[in-house]
């Protein structure tokens, strides 16, 4: 496939749905070859099937980005199936309950501390060396508007998005002469399955929240993803860029 991504081979983790599968098809499109990594094996499987029947190399990996030498694993994976790790997206993440922080489940602030900041950590730690020694890359680290702003009741998952940005930052200064490029995004609340299963209520609450008086869609995170990917954003580095409809504007 030609485009600006042709010959380039890129990791995506929690890419069978969502924000990750719209970032897979966004990259493939552009002629990128995708490892489409994800918990779910069927999901993953036919993301992938989806990316090759329009004309992508693609591969589907089973991975659990809370433990190390599976994150370790499908770094390896990606360079001995497409020959180079050239660009990569931490993006698995999950969600909690909502409560107050004198109230949170421990069991539930582990999990999300684990997934969504320890994941990130864990594809940086092996994305990293991979890339530095090649001279190049580019990595985008999704967070959300937590990564900036508080939420009442998300006190795990605001503390897990806000050290994303600051991992991103720390290994954007460690690599910026290296060749490697690191940047966050920051989707506000988007249209995926995750919301699409909470009642009318809660849904049309998240909708007051964002000025333009809708959510975003997974394209829209997708469309910043590939740029800030892409040579287009060559001299962006260590930066936290925003996809949510007004929402920190308030």
């Amino acid at each position: 496939m030609s485009g600006e991504f042709a010959g380039r081979a890129a990791l995506i983790t929690g890419a069978a749905s969502g924000i990750g599968l719209a970032v897979a098809r966004r990259l493939a499109r552009a002629g990128a070859s995708v490892v489409v990594a994800d918990y779910d094996e069927d999901a993953a499987q036919l993301a992938a099937g989806e990316l090759e029947t329009a004309g992508a190399r693609a591969e589907a990996l089973v991975v659990d980005v809370t433990e190390p030498d599976s994150v370790r694993e499908a770094v390896r994976f990606t360079t001995e199936t497409f020959g180079s790790l050239d660009l990569a997206v931490n993006n698995a993440g999950v969600a909690g309950p909502s409560m107050p922080t004198g109230e949170y489940e421990v069991t539930a602030w582990d999990r999300i501390i684990a997934t969504n900041l320890g994941g990130v950590f864990h594809g940086l730690r092996y994305q990293l060396p991979v890339m530095s020694a090649a001279g190049r890359g580019a990595i985008v680290n999704v967070a959300s508007v937590l990564g900036g702003n508080g939420f009442a009741g998300s006190p795990a998952c605001a503390a897990a998005e806000h050290g994303v940005v600051g991992l991103t930052k720390t290994a954007a200064l460690e690599y910026a002469d290296q060749g490697v490029r690191i940047n966050a995004v920051g989707p506000g609340f988007i249209d995926t399955p995750l919301l699409r299963g909470t009642d009318r209520a809660t849904r049309e609450r998240l909708i007051s929240l964002h000025p333009q008086g809708r959510l975003g869609t997974a394209d829209e995170v997708a469309e910043l993803t590939a740029f800030l990917l892409s040579e287009r954003a060559s001299f962006i580095q260590g930066s936290y860029h925003l996809v949510d409809g007004g929402y920190s504007a308030r």
